[in-house]
Formats: C-alpha cells, structure tokens, sequence
C-alpha cells in the first residue's frame, strides 16, 4: 500500500491569514466610499434644488391698498361758445384715492373742490371735450385742481386718477 505523507497540521490551518484581512479591509473601503459618495450627492442635490424653488417664487409684493372711491354730486355748467349757441357739459365724477383720510379732508372741502372744478369746466369749449384726448387731458387738469392745498401751508392730498360716470355735452 501506498501510503502518503500527508501533513495534517496543514489541513487544519487557514489558508491565508492575510487574504482574509485584506478582503474585509478592501470591502469596508468600498462601503465607506459608497457611502461619502451617497451623502455628498445628497448634500448637493439638497442645496440646489432649493434655490431654484425659491429663484422660481418672486418675493411676494405688498398687497396694494384698497383704493377708495369718493363720488362727487354731478354738475352742469355752461360752456364757452363761439357760435353762439348755448352749450353745457353736465358730468359725473368719481375720485380714486388711497385712503379715507384723504377722502375726510376732501369732504370737509368740499364746496372749495366743487368751485374750483365748475369754474375749470365753465372755461371750456365743447370742440375741446369731444375728442378722447379732451377728456383725458380734462380729467388730469381735473385731478391737479383737486389735489391743490386748500389751506395755507397745508400738504396737498393725493388723487389717484378722476374717473367720468357721467358726460354729456349739449
């Protein structure tokens, strides 16, 4: 019989006592690097994807102030003629403004208002009035009469734009 010599303190023994610290040293690497990998793509994408949600929302504005709108009685006043005939313009104001003070003052003046607007009205012609252009440039002339100061040394009051709800020239 053949017989082998077989070392059995050999069988026993790891293989490599190295190879297996080396594959667990290279895998927890692995892992390790995975893992930064993963946490700094979070970290980036976590940064950037919130300026452009805010890039995309513009600063919200303040809210504008509710306007006031003040309703002036109608009035009809002769106009100028050079034909002869007898023309008026009976017209309709409303006013826009900023706030119920300024609306306060303007009735607490208002008769002065009322005659500084009929005496305007009573310089005009209706040539004048008819086109869009007339009316516009009236309600502007309008809105700087009203806004004057009404008492010495006093701050004028701030009118929005003069709005017609009623114009008839005859």
């Amino acid at each position: 019989m053949a017989t082998t010599t077989a070392n059995p303190q050999a069988a026993a023994q790891p293989r490599a006592p190295g190879l297996i610290k080396r594959t667990l040293l290279i895998a927890l690497i692995a892992l390790l690097a995975a893992a930064l990998a993963g946490g700094g793509t979070w970290f980036y994408m976590s940064r950037h994807e919130s300026a452009p949600a805010q890039a995309a929302q513009p600063a919200k504005p303040a809210p504008a102030p509710i306007p006031v709108f003040f309703a002036l009685d109608p009035m009809t006043v002769n106009l100028q003629s050079d034909d002869g005939e007898q023309h008026y313009l009976r017209i309709g104001l409303t006013l826009k403004l900023n706030d119920q003070k300024t609306q306060d003052h303007l009735t607490a003046h208002m008769p002065e208002i009322r005659s500084r607007v009929l005496l305007a009205l009573s310089n005009k012609h209706p040539e004048d009035l008819a086109p869009l252009e007339g009316k516009q440039a009236l309600a502007k002339e309008l809105a700087a009469l009203i806004e004057k100061p009404t008492e010495a040394g006093s701050e004028p009051v701030h009118v929005d734009d003069v709005l017609f709800t009623e114009f008839v020239v005859q």
